[in-house]
């Protein structure tokens, strides 16, 4: 399935090309603001646990998950309910994101933003900065360590933090010694699709203190997020729980102080 996401993800980069260069996008670029302030990062340090919650509609493994999907809405209740920062898939085949998502979700609350995709060239990281994230996904299992190095500079030099994924200790010693300062750890098995947030525990004590590290995948109870509180993670990313209930507001309250 991985490999079927990156080709349509070339794809993508193809199109995208052709309606605007590398060059014109690092045109628009440079005309913004670039500050150091790293938003994204400092949201992470919450005393508590950083609470990252999700906008997404589908996903490969579960299909349609949100049929009634008023982004902005869900949005707006991430914020208000005192959500660390907001996940936007933008990765529209296999999760029907879209990068219109992230752009206006962005303009419409103060919280950081997190662009979630597949990125595979520096053209997604300057399109990043461009729609108004405060931060990109970079997946240490689709680059090769050259890419990550670069492209997580990259990022840094933009104004933008990087979670670095990652599924195995071999990963967390490559996102260390590229310069990673936020370590994601992804609960699923890209494999079979299964889950189990105890890889986020055994995985814990390969990260140094001074580097923020983030669950991801797979936590659905203020029981999940008290253990992986316990075992010193300082955030979870939380999506498909949040993206079926009800009433987001209460549950991420419930999360985060239950």
């Amino acid at each position: 399935m991985l490999d079927k996401i990156v080709a349509k993800t070339e794809e993508r980069l193809i199109e995208a090309k052709k309606n605007k260069s590398l060059e014109e996008l690092k045109d628009e670029v440079s005309k913004l603001e670039i500050n150091k302030d790293f938003p994204f990062k400092e949201a992470l340090k919450d005393p508590q646990i950083a609470i990252i919650s999700e906008v997404k509609r589908a996903s490969p493994s579960k299909g349609l998950i949100a049929e009634d999907f008023d982004y902005m809405e869900i949005a707006k209740e991430y914020e208000e309910a005192g959500a660390s920062a907001i996940s936007v898939l933008t990765e529209p085949y296999f999760f029907q994101g879209a990068n219109v998502y992230l752009k206006e979700i962005a303009e419409a609350v103060s919280i950081p933003i997190l662009r979630k995709d597949f990125i595979i060239d520096e053209y997604m990281i300057w399109e990043a900065k461009l729609l108004g994230a405060s931060a990109v996904l970079l997946i240490v299992s689709i680059l090769d360590i050259v890419q990550l190095k670069k492209f997580l500079d990259l990022a840094h030099d933009l104004g933008l933090s990087a979670i670095v994924e990652t599924h195995d200790g071999d990963e967390i010693r490559t996102a260390t010694n590229v310069g990673a300062e936020i370590i994601g750890v992804n609960n699923r098995n890209l494999a079979d699709f299964t889950v189990d947030i105890e890889n986020t525990i055994s995985l814990r004590r390969c990260v140094s203190d001074n580097i923020i590290f983030v669950s991801e995948s797979g936590i659905k109870t203020k029981e999940d997020v008290t253990k992986l509180k316990e075992n010193n993670v300082d955030a979870v990313l939380i999506g498909e729980t949040l993206m079926k209930s009800d009433d987001k507001k209460s549950l991420i309250l419930e999360l985060k102080n239950g």
